[in-house]
């Protein structure tokens, strides 16, 4: 009774979310290798050839905002020579740039280009009302949810009969449904412990509150709040060339650091931000606050010496999309990243078997 109770909790709950958990699935896939993917197609907006160094940041932002004839908001540089660094404007839209050179190479939609177009549908399904809410990005994490809960009622359902490890074998000459559910067995007992941190992690975009309260519970610590950016007194006369020194001063803080965003005010209270990686980190959480007016640094915040909690939680970007670990990592993530896809499609071949032979 326990055992047909609990196979119509796995179909139910496959039933429910398995559209969305495919469609999940394969835009997660794509999304690891989409920045790739662009640069393949149309190689002249995303790439540049390297020459000796990139142009000074001030200099780079300076010419971007003659080019654009609009104020950069942000300046995305990349640690790799031969790939274009990304700027935002103050129309919201997005530019490509050869640092070298400060040309621009294309002017976009952040949502129309491959990489972006993938994370909207992946993220929230690519609805957006007419008040720029996104209402669909909570049942992506219900989803992943509802994932987490069947993936425990598999392994239950795999723990609960005996010869337990006789049912860890793969045979390929089995015919073609026997095959199908060695699989479906064997691939998630292996992997879903990963499984169930990537489906969590995908949650902690949207569910920040509910998921860092469950991290801070299992680890009884805090997730360290960061510092809230200054607030500057606009000077009467200002002096335009201490700008490039406060990006200067605020590059020393972290002089091991590497750069990761330079946010510009949008307001003329707000001081110039960096967003920087430090060696410790496995993402760039640390920062900088510098005064454009006088080119003092004002506050700098070391993530790399948060405690463990959060470091733990700085990691889920870098664990969710599998770049921590190098090239085969990447390519584990990539399998991982289309299960939930074969798991429901598999399922429902397994059900339909069962009811239509």
């Amino acid at each position: 009774m326990l055992k047909l109770w609990l196979r119509r909790t796995h179909l139910i709950l496959t039933l429910v979310s398995g559209l969305f958990l495919i469609c999940l699935s394969i835009t997660g896939a794509i999304l690891i290798y989409a920045k790739d993917i662009q640069q393949i197609i149309n190689p002249q907006y995303w790439t540049v050839t390297p020459q000796s160094t990139p142009l000074a940041y001030p200099v780079l932002i300076n010419t971007l905002a003659v080019h654009s004839k609009q104020n950069v908001t942000l300046l995305m540089p990349e640690q790799q020579p031969t790939v274009a660094w990304q700027a935002q404007l103050a129309d919201k839209n997005y530019i490509s740039v050869n640092p070298y050179t400060g040309q621009v190479l294309l002017k976009y939609d952040y949502y129309s280009t491959v990489y972006g177009f993938t994370m909207a549908v992946h993220r929230w399904l690519l609805y957006q009302d007419t008040d720029g809410k996104k209402p669909l990005r909570n049942w992506v994490s219900i989803c992943a949810l509802i994932f987490i809960i069947n993936i425990f009622v598999g392994v239950y359902m795999w723990l609960k009969p005996k010869n337990r490890l006789k049912r860890l074998v793969i045979k390929p000459k089995a015919k073609l449904r026997i095959l199908l559910y060695q699989l479906h067995t064997v691939i998630g007992m292996y992997l879903f412990i990963p499984l169930i941190f990537i489906a969590f992690t995908g949650m902690a975009f949207h569910w920040k509150d509910e998921t860092k309260a469950v991290l801070e519970f299992v680890t009884q610590n805090n997730v360290e709040a960061r510092p809230k950016a200054p607030e500057l007194e606009v000077p009467n006369i200002i002096n335009d060339d201490n700008f490039a020194v406060a990006i200067q001063n605020a590059l020393a803080v972290f002089p091991e650091a590497e750069l990761f965003r330079i946010y510009l005010p949008k307001k003329a209270s707000d001081p110039v931000a960096l967003r920087v990686r430090n060696p410790d980190e496995s993402h760039a959480y640390s920062w900088v606050w510098a005064d454009q007016y006088t080119g003092q640094v004002l506050q700098s915040y070391d993530a790399s010496k948060a405690n463990l909690t959060t470091r733990a939680w700085n990691f889920k970007y870098k664990f969710h999309i599998g770049d921590f670990a190098g090239f085969l990592v990447q390519m584990l993530w990539l399998l991982v990243a289309l299960l939930p896809a074969f798991f429901t499609i598999s399922g429902g071949y397994f059900w339909y078997k069962r009811h239509y032979r």
